[in-house]
């Protein structure tokens, strides 16, 4: 009997605790704000789309987010939430759980500085960063697997603007350009494999401009006006 009514107080014990964990979750507090655990499902499953824990409405502490994949849900997504602002702490996550990038999102926008790295892999494959409006801004970097620089750039409230630069894995200038508004502006170099020059001239609004000066395997074998259309000396 002692048996009996021992088994009977641990089913009631585990019943009565599940039931108070359901309840305890997707709660609103007086003000009809979400307030403690929530977690919510992908419509009509039982699979996870998120999780996490609100404060009289406002998200704190880790929040969970997953993607569906194959009918199961996997984590996509961990934002770390504080209780001063809406500003939090991303990371996101590829189907094998590597971390594809991580910075700062405000709301739906990225700001600060982000960084992506290449499939599989923890190497860096972009740094960029992010004005408070959500537009690049600042220096760019695209690296190479074997972590050359591959591509430097700058941008100004979301556009081009400055001195860009494009490098071979083998770490040769290849490509030397400056740019206003995402437009193609002033002095361009171009050069080979080896880092010998092969074109240098002017843009103007992405238009070449003026002499341009061409060239193979170093030495200058044409001139031509792009503006005029003239060719202004020629290699025979």
């Amino acid at each position: 009997m002692i048996k009996q009514n021992i088994v009977l107080l641990s089913f009631l014990t585990l019943f009565l605790t599940v039931g108070y964990a359901q309840k305890s979750k997707n709660q609103y507090d007086n003000a009809g704000k979400r307030h403690g655990l929530w977690t919510k499902n992908y419509h009509k499953t039982d699979q996870k789309r998120y999780e996490g824990v609100f404060k009289h409405g406002k998200e704190i502490d880790s929040f969970k987010f997953y993607t569906l994949s194959a009918g199961k849900s996997v984590l996509s997504a961990v934002k770390v939430f504080n209780e001063k602002d809406s500003i939090a702490d991303v990371t996101f996550f590829s189907s094998t759980k590597k971390v594809i990038s991580e910075g700062k999102m405000d709301g739906k926008r990225f700001i600060g500085e982000w960084t992506f790295y290449h499939k599989n892999s923890s190497d860096k494959m972009i740094v960029e960063h992010y004005n408070n409006d959500g537009l690049l801004e600042g220096e760019r970097f695209v690296y190479f697997k074997n972590g050359s620089l591959a591509e430097s750039s700058n941008y100004k409230n979301g556009k081009l603007y400055g001195e860009s630069k494009w490098f071979s894995e083998q770490n040769v200038l290849l490509r030397h350009t400056h740019y206003i508004e995402d437009d193609l502006e002033g002095k361009a170099i171009n050069y080979d494999a080896d880092g010998k020059k092969t074109s240098e001239g002017d843009y103007s609004k992405n238009v070449k401009v003026g002499k341009w000066n061409y060239y193979e395997n170093g030495e200058l074998t044409k001139e031509i006006n792009h503006t005029t259309k003239e060719v202004i000396s020629k290699k025979e």
